[in-house]
């Protein structure tokens, strides 16, 4: 057999991912947000570009009888004279109309209760000031608190360190260490901000922020000092030992437990809070008066740009250059490619979330409970589409609908088996294990085996590791710890 280099002609199909194809795919995958964000660096970027600022037709302003009539040669001169000289049938006479309420627009009004106006460039909105965080709350009540430039440098160490929740865990020795100050100093200004509002800040521990907010209440007393020592018989519910450890009775140990439940076990919970982000869905689901459902993008956040084509024309006669016209070319092929890919983009969009409101219809009219079990292969086989193409389509994506905000990965379930042959959502069924739980009284708490038999009464073929995964999920403790519990009174 000879060795030796040669020319052979093969021919064969390959999948190539154009730079504009990993566009149209990158775009799909995004929410309307990061495609607009996008869409604005395009638009920097390419001179063919523009925004689509054109309103969309909408109703009327008013009724006909409202709106005023436009003017028209055909209407006569003394009738325009009459509708602007004369008032409306009814209204009030000019010489005795009520100027109380009038003043120059020249001058500032005074405001209320004071003399003169607002002082030369101030705004009325610049007059309230903004609210204060509760980290400069506390600042504003070391400074009033503390006249001592080193008890203060201490404080602000102290709010330096501050936790989340409210706690400072560092010893005041640390503290003490890390300033070269003394540890009584430390420990003394501790105690004194534990009293700051909200009380129980900078504490050491939970049961040193307890305390604090006891104290303050004058309910420090030595049976409760004993519950706060045994907090760790509390947590798993051990009433014997804490009515032993306090030396009460069921009925004083119950009250004693309704007031640690008054606390604040995190009194700086919102200490660096900001406020929440709205969330702005990509979907909006309304009703129609028919009692349809109207699936469409949000306008609000979709973004809409055009194609210059006339400067396009215009630039490519004054080019020069060849140079000039390819790069005038190759804007125009972008920005054509973009469009449609939004234009696409758009409607496998719709067609998607269409498909899935058509499936879950149950659930947008009934609740929960009426959750369907979805597959990304169900949606892909209804609207013609790769399962990849709808995992993308559904990635980053909420709706907006009747009954909340959702991701649109949230109607995408698994199937649990009934025992007819029916199917249900695993969603529902863990919405039924909450319901079931939620419902029970204090003297039949339900077992995991319980939840087994009441939901195969149902028709919901479940196994009990099951239900114990679904309630560890939902954050639901064992029924043990779920008897103990509703054995105190609220």
């Amino acid at each position: 057999m000879a060795l030796g280099p040669r020319l052979d002609l093969r021919q064969s199909q390959s999948l190539v991912m154009t730079p504009q194809l990993r566009q149209a795919i990158k775009l799909l995958q995004c929410s309307n947000l990061e495609v607009a964000a996008f869409v604005a660096e395009e638009l920097e970027r390419n001179p063919l570009l523009e925004r689509d600022e054109r309103e969309p037709p909408g109703p009327d302003s008013g009724p006909r009888e409202e709106r005023a009539p436009a003017l028209s040669e055909e209407a006569p001169l003394d009738a325009i004279a009459r509708a602007e000289a004369l008032p409306a049938e009814g209204a009030a006479p000019l010489d005795v109309a009520d100027w109380s309420n009038v003043y120059d627009a020249g001058e500032p009004a005074a405001p209320r209760g004071g003399r003169g106006g607002f002082d030369e460039g101030e705004e009325p909105r610049d007059i309230a000031a903004a609210p204060r965080s509760l980290r400069e709350e506390i600042a504003q009540q070391i400074r009033l608190a503390f006249e001592d430039r080193t008890d203060r440098l201490i404080a602000g160490r102290m709010l330096a360190l501050l936790e989340p929740s409210g706690r400072l865990s560092v010893p005041d020795a640390a503290i003490a260490a890390a300033l070269g100050c003394e540890e009584f100093r430390v420990a003394a200004i501790r105690a004194r901000m534990m009293r700051f509002e909200p009380v129980g800040m900078f504490a050491l521990s939970l049961k040193d922020c307890l305390a604090v907010q006891l104290a303050e209440r004058n309910r420090l007393d030595p049976a409760m000092a004993a519950l706060l020592d045994n907090l760790d018989l509390l947590a798993r519910r051990d009433m014997r030992a804490l009515q032993a450890a306090c030396g009460v009775d069921a009925e004083d140990l119950a009250e004693m437990v309704a007031e640690l439940r008054r606390l604040d076990p995190k009194p700086g919970a919102d200490l660096d809070a900001a406020d929440p982000a709205t969330r702005v869905p990509d979907v909006l689901l309304k009703r129609a008066p028919d009692g349809e459902w109207v699936v469409e993008l949000n306008p609000e956040t979709l973004p809409r740009v055009l194609v210059n084509r006339g400067f396009h024309a215009r630039a490519l006669v004054r080019a020069a250059s060849r140079e000039d016209r390819a790069f005038l070319s190759e804007q125009l092929a972008a920005a054509t490619w973009l469009v449609k890919s939004l234009e696409q983009r758009a409607n496998t969009i719709l067609k998607v979330s269409a498909e899935i409101v058509r499936r879950q219809d149950a659930f947008l009219r009934h609740g929960v409970a009426h959750l369907r079990p979805l597959t990304l292969r169900d949606v892909a086989e209804a609207v013609e589409m790769h399962e990849s193409t709808v995992s993308r389509v559904t990635a980053g994506k909420s709706i907006a609908t009747p009954r909340g905000v959702f991701d649109l990965k949230f109607f995408f379930t698994t199937a649990i088996a009934g025992t007819s042959g029916e199917t249900h959502s695993a969603e529902a069924v863990r919405h039924r294990i909450r319901e079931l739980i939620a419902a029970e009284r204090p003297d039949e708490i339900l077992s995991d085996d319980a939840l087994v038999a009441k939901l195969r009464a149902e028709g919901v073929d479940i196994a009990r590791r099951t239900v114990a995964k679904y309630r560890e999920a939902l954050r639901i403790p064992s029924s043990v710890q779920r008897k103990r519990e509703k054995a105190i009174p609220a």
